[in-house]
């Protein structure tokens, strides 16, 4: 039986996480292993990031969506994933919506525009609210915890790399594995059975 399983890194181009996630995103392909993993990369479902007003709140509020339709997430940390602050631009917070602004997701060369969000009412109880200042990365762990998802934590390493943990995440670090290892022949592999295992298969 197959998984639906969210996927949550850093994916910027010189020094993100792509590669972890490119084997993820195999595994859920081939006939070997048993996964349907979400790409949040591209927010696939609905594509919120489409739309030409889209906002960090926007896609804060389809992470969760896409969090809650998940049976697991996996959280892919590199050196990177704790500076990591895109996301966190909101300035409602406390504030009246005249006194708010924030860049339309992709658009930054236009500029900042006025919060489209003219009332705000406290998230459900399974949801985190979708107006904060959390980075995305932050957004999508809070709400993997909210929803009570299975949390799956790998280094994008060969090695225990607990320093690269944000402070958010802690007290999570018996929980992170290396996602890398060696195979027989001396090659770097994913470690699927792992990932497997925290699974349940």
């Amino acid at each position: 039986m197959s998984k639906q399983v969210y996927i949550s890194a850093d994916y910027s181009w010189n020094s993100g996480d792509r590669e972890v996630v490119e084997v993820l995103q195999q595994w859920g392909k081939d006939n070997v292993h048993r996964v349907n993993f979400i790409d949040m990369s591209q927010v696939q479902s609905g594509s919120v990031a489409d739309e030409p007003d889209c906002r960090p709140c926007d896609l804060k509020s389809e992470f969760n969506r896409q969090i809650n339709a998940s049976s697991a997430v996996i959280f892919v940390i590199g050196d990177k994933t704790a500076s990591r602050t895109a996301g966190s631009s909101c300035s409602r917070n406390g504030k009246e919506q005249y006194e708010s602004v924030c860049t339309p997701y992709k658009q930054n060369t236009k500029g900042s525009k006025l919060c489209k969000v003219v009332s705000t009412v406290n998230a459900e109880s399974n949801n985190v609210g979708c107006i904060n200042s959390y980075s995305y990365l932050r957004h999508e762990f809070e709400q993997a915890k909210r929803a009570k998802k299975k949390i799956i934590i790998v280094y994008n390493s060969m090695r225990n790399e607990h320093d690269w943990l944000p402070n958010y995440m802690e007290g999570y670090e018996d929980l992170a594995r290396p996602f890398w290892k060696k195979n027989l022949y001396g090659e770097k592999v994913g470690d699927y059975e792992f990932i497997k295992e925290r699974f349940g298969f």
